[in-house]
């Protein structure tokens, strides 16, 4: 009798839906947001996506989050014996902007020093990538990241308690 009830409802629907007037799609679809080209590029071809080993004394982790919209990004880097960012790597769960945020983030760390590394601003990321004002927390996130991860390194740099005592 549910079968049937079902049935009778899905057959009201369809004629109901037949018979509504058609609008043209176009009046139906919000506006078309379109994105620079330079995001389109890093979110197509994203840069250094992936992870370095966190426990490494040499590799510093970031991670960071935005609960308003959700985005949630990792970055690393690893970091030679001369203080130099040989690698950097990112996973980021987020809209297209965060994700061409990171990856450009990655780009630019690598072959900077620490310290050359933390002049990087969000609003420089921002301008490389063109990205409208509702974006830029985007670019805020990769900053943070990356400020992140620096801080991580150089934690691990300093000595534990009981090292200092044994030398």
């Amino acid at each position: 009798m549910a079968a049937a009830g079902a049935g009778r409802l899905r057959r009201a629907t369809s004629a109901l839906l037949l018979r509504a007037p058609r609008l043209p799609v176009r009046e139906l679809s919000a506006p078309a947001r379109l994105y620079h080209k330079k995001v389109v590029d890093h979110y197509e071809n994203p840069r250094n996506v992936g992870s370095l080993d966190k426990t490494s004394k040499n590799v510093g982790t970031g991670l960071v989050g935005a609960p308003a919209c959700g985005d949630v990004m990792k970055l690393q880097i690893h970091v030679d014996e001369k203080g130099k960012i040989v690698d950097a790597r990112f996973k980021t769960f987020g809209c297209g902007s965060a994700i061409a945020s990171s990856s450009l983030a990655t780009e630019w760390v690598k072959g900077k020093t620490v310290e050359e590394a933390l002049t990087i601003k969000n609003t420089d990321i921002a301008k490389e990538l063109c990205l409208p004002p509702v974006k830029l927390h985007c670019s805020m996130l990769a900053e943070d990241a990356i400020r992140a991860a620096l801080a991580d390194y150089k934690l691990k740099q300093e000595p534990k308690k009981g090292e200092v005592e044994k030398k």
